[in-house]
């Protein structure tokens, strides 16, 4: 099924396997991307806050606003940026999704690089543990900078890594293995968090996390 926008006052457009929508549309909410006109990212992600649960539109806005690796993605500018994603939700009012969207914004953190990384930081924080800070580099005393942690706490020096399918394959296995030995070589506490950890709302991951806090002398509350 196909969902586009037709602005206020066009022609009817009846398709099979198209479901239309009439609203209002402005010009610079409009971009051409491979010869096709689509709505821009950031009026993107707010007509999505009709249809997604509230998590799923917080991980669509941390990939909105994330900076790329340009080694990995060929570009260094993020999609949008939070004051942009803000702009559409201070333009649109009224909109359906508009208070899904107020509180999703409230959520959304540049930094995050990935769908499960950004839906463990929701569990964590909802569990009531402090919010990690999201892709930060290690760096020690002497100026070194070290690896960076997918989610981090360095008051506690813990490092939260997200182990996707991939952990699986021999070559990442000895990378993982290299990148354990290093964060013990630091003094640091390292967190691996699985898909098994993210079932139930992902609150055995943030019991994981909770753990290895505690162990490093958080009381709660900061």
């Amino acid at each position: 099924m196909h969902h586009i926008i037709r602005p206020e006052g066009e022609a009817h457009l009846d398709r099979p396997h198209v479901i239309v929508h009439r609203m209002k549309l402005y010009d610079d909410e409009v971009t051409v991307h491979q010869g096709i006109a689509v709505t821009t990212p950031e009026r993107t992600w707010l007509d999505l806050a009709e249809v997604l649960s509230l998590d799923a539109l917080v991980v669509a806005g941390d990939s909105c606003v994330r900076v790329p690796r340009p080694e990995l993605e060929g570009r260094d500018m993020p999609l949008c940026t939070i004051a942009d994603l803000q702009r559409m939700i201070d333009r649109h009012k009224g909109k359906r999704g508009l208070r899904k969207a107020k509180e999703a914004i409230k959520l959304v953190r540049v930094g995050s690089d990935s769908p499960q990384e950004s839906l463990l930081r929701l569990a964590i924080t909802r569990s009531g543990l402090p919010e990690p800070e999201l892709n930060v580099p290690i760096i020690t005393d002497d100026g070194i900078r070290h690896h960076e942690p997918d989610l981090s706490y360095r008051k506690y020096k813990i490092g939260i890594e997200y182990e996707g399918e991939h952990h699986g394959d021999d070559s990442q296995i000895t990378r993982d293995i290299a990148r354990s030995e290093r964060y013990a070589a630091l003094g640091w506490t390292e967190v691996r968090i699985s898909k098994r950890h993210m079932v139930n709302d992902a609150k055995p991951a943030a019991a994981k996390v909770q753990i290895a806090l505690v162990q490093s002398g958080w009381r709660g509350g900061d």
